[in-house]
């Protein structure tokens, strides 16, 4: 079934690239269809214009649209992490050339923001227990990559080691 909703990002001219980093990153990705300008442009004849990939089953298309648009915080894309393992990894993955910032947030090589979270952090910050919560989410604003033992501890009122 065709997804109906696909993320559409702008690139200057790195599209492919950008696509071929992001399926090394993410497991079951591949691309799916690259498309090429012709004679009428706007780009030139023969440079990909469009590339259509898939991360862990979503599909995105990646369009080399020039360099009059750039990515901002305002859109961003969150993976849910099951350990911290998996926190580690896509943290340095995806930060490699770019750039590191609070509370799980990061751009990637190509300025486009990720926030890389524990699975059940949301719910850690919405805890019943609002002191509960507060602890948590005062320590998740300290952290820049996620530290899921030092949540749980500030969460639960341990001090740090």
């Amino acid at each position: 079934m065709q997804q109906k909703i696909v993320p559409n990002l702008w690139f200057d001219t790195q599209a492919e690239e950008a696509a071929n980093f992001y399926i090394s990153v993410f497991d079951n990705s591949r691309i799916v269809n690259v498309t090429h300008y012709g004679e009428a442009g706007p780009g030139p004849a023969g440079t990909v214009m469009t590339v259509e990939f898939e991360l862990n089953g979503q599909r995105f298309v990646g369009i080399n649209g020039g360099p009059q648009f750039t990515f901002s915080e305002a859109v961003s894309f969150q993976i849910n992490c099951a350990d911290q393992g998996e926190v580690d990894y896509y943290w340095e993955r995806l930060s490699e050339g770019g750039q590191e910032g609070p509370c799980g947030w990061l751009k990637d090589r190509y300025g486009l923001s990720w926030q890389v979270v524990p699975t059940g952090m949301e719910e850690m910050l919405n805890d019943p227990d609002r002191e509960r919560a507060q602890r948590a989410m005062k320590a998740m604003l300290g952290m820049g990559k996620i530290d899921i033992a030092a949540l749980h501890s500030a969460a639960d009122g341990v001090p740090a080691r």
